[in-house]
């Protein structure tokens, strides 16, 4: 034991044949002190290699655009490593995954003194609101981090359980009908089994569960024929396989009730006019 102590504490003044020479002793000698230190290897490990030249100096950060470098950097010295011969690559890649941009991470020590890290980030597809809160997700409906109104306000908008997860398949489909996606407001899971379409100027489409994008392609065809959807109308339902069900306005309702009366006067007034 004293004898390891006194070649370590030495080991800096040693003439050191070459680069790998000179690592392969250090490493082995380092081990050996911090199993005998009982635990604390990673401090050992830092002791050793910055007077050694080993002391992390530059880092290489690639793959980012969400997430800044100083973050990184911070999450890097959350480690505790201040060396390469300290630096664990794994457990840096983890600490860097748990970050909330980042998909994947690699690290690795380029020895004397530097770290490359290449990254993965999320990328963002779609703002999720589930209750009163709301996420930007990816493809998969992952959560990014919480939506903040002005960078991501182009990005469609899913509502609902199950909705995040789901989006990918109804926003794919609707690259059919570019006309009618840039109408939609957003998309709303219902029962985790089928989608409404809340458009824009408040006119919602329920799809069914089953062939969604064939009902949703007849109400194209009626909305071109007839501008059905510009129409004072609330909602198309589509649900029912066999009809088109179209729902007013509660305005719309009214109007269309003052319609019938107006037109139940006129035919009780042409019936006293008609000649006996």
């Amino acid at each position: 034991m004293r004898r390891l102590e006194k070649f370590v504490a030495n080991a800096s003044a040693l003439p050191l044949p070459g680069f790998g020479a000179m690592a392969f002793v250090v490493v082995s000698g380092s081990v050996a002190y911090g199993v005998a230190l009982g635990g604390h290897t990673g401090q050992v490990l830092d002791g050793i290699g910055q007077p050694l030249g080993f002391a992390i100096d530059k880092v290489d950060v690639r793959g980012n655009s969400e997430t800044s470098e100083i973050d990184v950097l911070q999450a890097l010295w959350m480690t505790g490593s201040q060396t390469l011969l300290s630096l664990d690559p794994t457990g840096a890649r983890q600490t860097l995954e748990s970050m909330p941009w980042i998909d994947r991470a690699s690290v690795q020590k380029i020895f004397p003194d530097r770290v490359e890290i290449d990254l993965e980030e999320h990328r963002p597809y779609a703002i999720w609101q589930t209750g009163q809160s709301f996420f930007v997700v990816n493809r998969e409906g992952k959560k990014i981090v919480p939506y903040v109104p002005g960078r991501f306000d182009a990005l469609p908008v899913v509502v609902g359980t199950g909705a995040a997860s789901a989006a990918a398949g109804v926003i794919d489909d609707m690259e059919g009908f570019p006309e009618l996606r840039a109408r939609v407001r957003a998309y709303v899971r219902v029962g985790s089994r089928r989608w409404d379409l809340e458009l824009k100027n408040g006119v919602t489409i329920r799809l069914p569960e089953d062939k969604p994008m064939d009902a949703l392609a007849e109400v194209v065809q009626l909305d071109r024929q007839n501008t059905l959807l510009e129409r004072d109308i609330a909602a198309v339902d589509m649900r029912l396989s066999d009809r088109v069900v179209v729902r007013l306005t509660p305005g719309s309702l009214g109007r269309r009730a003052e319609r019938l009366k107006e037109r139940a006067k006129l035919i009780k007034r042409l019936g006293k006019d008609k000649p006996v």
